[in-house]
């Protein structure tokens, strides 16, 4: 009898991948899990600020309205970050991220049915939030939805010596209206 058992990393992803499903972007569904010491710690998904309406209440997306492309201006974007809300929601609970890990499971909101795979990578701002948390280790999904793991302090190095725009993964999933 052969009792499949996924590993702890695609365990904590698909729990990611759960929490995503709470997702209110119009455009795509983003969960994000916080693990330390093989315990969850904080889970955030894309959406609105505690609240405020989001983009399905209220009917819109303002940036796709203004037709603004995906990776840039995101300070007009109704919704937080499934990384960052997962680091707020540590922080409301005041738990230490330090020496944690963070899975984050993405997809492109294709239509209202279905859901296409992307790269689960961190924007800019996510990244600088998770390398302030003190998150040691990044796991996310290539678009073929293999898992990939990061060290965080291979971000910091890189910056070091590269500049922020000279990043080598960029954060692009190219939605359309």
């Amino acid at each position: 009898m052969n009792n499949y058992r996924p590993n702890k990393d695609l365990y904590y992803w698909n729990i990611a991948k759960e929490v995503a499903q709470r997702s209110t972007c119009m455009s795509v569904k983003g969960g994000a899990v916080i693990v330390k010491d093989d315990q969850i710690i904080s889970t955030g998904y894309i959406g609105a600020p505690r609240g405020t309406k989001d983009c399905f209440e209220r009917g819109t997306c303002v940036r796709r309205m203004m037709d603004i492309p995906s990776g840039q201006r995101y300070e007009i974007c109704r919704s937080v970050h499934a990384e960052q809300n997962a680091i707020i929601n540590a922080a409301r609970a005041g738990v230490s991220l330090i020496g944690a890990r963070i899975y984050l499971y993405f997809v492109k909101r294709v239509n209202e049915n279905e859901d296409k795979i992307v790269l689960a990578y961190p924007c800019f701002m996510c990244k600088k939030m998770i390398i302030n948390s003190g998150i040691t280790e990044f796991i996310g999904n290539n678009e073929n939805g293999e898992l990939v793991k990061y060290n965080v302090s291979n971000w910091v190095n890189d910056w070091k010596e590269n500049d922020l725009i000279d990043d080598k993964i960029k954060y692009e999933v190219n939605y359309k209206k």
